[in-house]
C-alpha cells in the first residue's frame, strides 16, 4: 500500500529534473523568506519584536514612555495568558495575519485592534489589575462609577494608557526604536564593495 501511495508520487522520468529544481527554488525561498521575516524572533516576548514591521514604530514608541514599560511587554498585553496551546495558536493567526498584510502591503494608515484582540487585552487587563478591581478601599469611592459603566472597555476610560494618543503612522515623527537590521548578508554587502 505505502509502496503504491510514493509511485504514485514520483514523477515521470522526463519531469524528474524540473520538479526537483522546482521544489529546490520554492524550499530556497521559504527559508529565504523565514529569514528575511525574522520568523524565529516571534516566538520571543521581546518589544522589540513588534518594531520588525515597521508601521508599530509609534505604537512601540509610545509603550517606551509609558508606566507599563517597567512591568509588561507587548504579549504581556497584546496575547491571551490561559493556557499555552492558546497563547501559541493566537501568536501564530495573529503573526501570519499581520505578515500577510506586511508582505501584500495592505497595512492600514490607523492601526486599529481587531475584535479578539480587544477581548485578549481586556481580558490581561482584568488578570493584571484585578486587585485593584478587589481592594475594598478603591471601591468604596468609585463602586457606583464602576457599576455604571459595567459594560465598557478598560480602555474606555484608561485611554492613554500605555499607548498615549497614537493616531497614525505620522503620530510620533521623531520617535527613536531600535533601526532593523538589514536582511542582506555581510558576504554579500562586502563583495559589493
Amino acid at each position: 500500500m505505502t509502496g503504491k501511495l510514493i509511485k504514485s508520487l514520483v514523477p515521470p522520468p522526463k519531469w524528474r529534473v524540473v520538479v526537483v529544481v522546482l521544489a529546490g527554488i520554492i524550499t530556497g525561498l521559504s527559508f529565504y523568506a523565514i529569514y528575511a521575516g525574522k520568523a524565529w524572533s516571534y516566538l520571543s516576548d521581546a518589544p522589540e519584536t513588534c518594531v520588525n514591521c515597521h508601521i508599530m514604530a509609534p505604537q512601540y514608541a509610545t509603550w517606551q514612555h509609558s508606566s507599563h514599560r517597567e512591568v509588561a511587554h507587548c504579549n504581556d498585553c497584546h496575547v491571551p495568558h490561559d493556557n499555552i496551546f492558546r497563547t501559541y495558536l493566537f501568536k501564530a493567526k495573529d503573526g501570519m495575519r499581520h505578515a500577510s498584510m506586511f508582505t501584500l502591503r495592505l497595512e492600514p494608515q490607523n492601526i486599529f485592534i481587531k475584535e479578539e484582540g480587544t477581548e485578549v487585552v481586556q481580558e490581561n487587563c482584568i488578570r493584571c489589575h484585578s486587585g485593584l478591581i478587589t481592594d475594598n478601599k478603591l471601591l468604596a469611592q468609585t463602586s457606583v462609577f464602576h457599576q455604571k459603566f459595567e459594560d465598557r472597555l478598560c480602555w474606555d476610560c484608561h485611554r492613554e494608557v500605555p499607548h498615549g494618543r497614537v493616531k497614525s503612522l505620522s503620530s510620533t515623527p521623531y520617535a527613536r526604536v531600535p533601526m532593523l537590521k538589514s536582511p542582506v548578508p555581510e558576504w554579500i554587502k562586502s563583495n559589493k564593495k
